[in-house]
């Protein structure tokens, strides 16, 4: 019995108990298989820099997703969502119709338009936060709403970070600093079958 257990990701552990679940969740990280071939990814997924885009390792698939970045080192940056086709070579993001980014100045763009000039540029040590809930996407700074919805989003997306000019980010999924009422960090979709 305990190999079909350990077959179906089920570990050994008893019901109610915190420390355990019966199932070993799989961590969300930036994919080391979809991250620009200049950019660097460390900190057992968490970070990155060099030059270049990451997706995380799986969509939003929940109804109400929220992840954080913190800026480490300020550059050229942008953070948001992004269909699993972009070019992850290719930076600033936002320059097409497969990503929405909140960029190091401000903006918040995609397909080539500023579709929002925040008159915020985030500064080293920030905290920004993304929301999405399959409607659109509202980005935050230390808490705050920028106030500026991205709406009509479509399709599977996915958290997205891109980096240039000395700039790091460090992201969570977990262990979130400013999560809104309602939402919830992003979890990885598990199949048994």
């Amino acid at each position: 019995m305990y190999c079909i257990y350990r077959c179906l990701g089920w570990s050994g552990t008893a019901i109610g108990d915190n420390e355990n679940s019966l199932l070993d969740q799989p961590k969300v990280v930036l994919d080391t298989s979809r991250m620009g071939s200049d950019a660097v990814i460390v900190k057992n997924g968490l970070r990155i820099c060099g030059t270049g885009a990451a997706l995380a390792n799986t969509a939003i698939v929940q109804d109400k997703a929220y992840f954080e970045v913190k800026l480490q080192s300020t550059g050229i940056w942008g953070i948001g969502l992004a269909v699993g086709n972009i070019d992850v070579n290719k930076v600033p993001l936002g320059e097409d119709v497969y990503s929405w980014v909140l960029r190091h100045d401000g903006h918040l763009c995609h397909n080539k338009i500023t579709i929002h000039d925040t008159k915020y540029k985030p500064a080293e040590g920030d905290v920004v936060g993304v929301s999405y809930d399959h409607v659109e996407m509202n980005c935050y700074v230390n808490g705050k709403s920028l106030n500026f919805p991205i709406p009509g989003i479509r399709g599977t997306v996915f958290p997205v970070l891109y980096v240039d000019e000395s700039a790091i980010l460090d992201v969570q999924f977990t262990d979130l600093s400013h999560q809104p009422s309602g939402y919830s960090q992003i979890m990885v979709d598990r199949q048994i079958f």
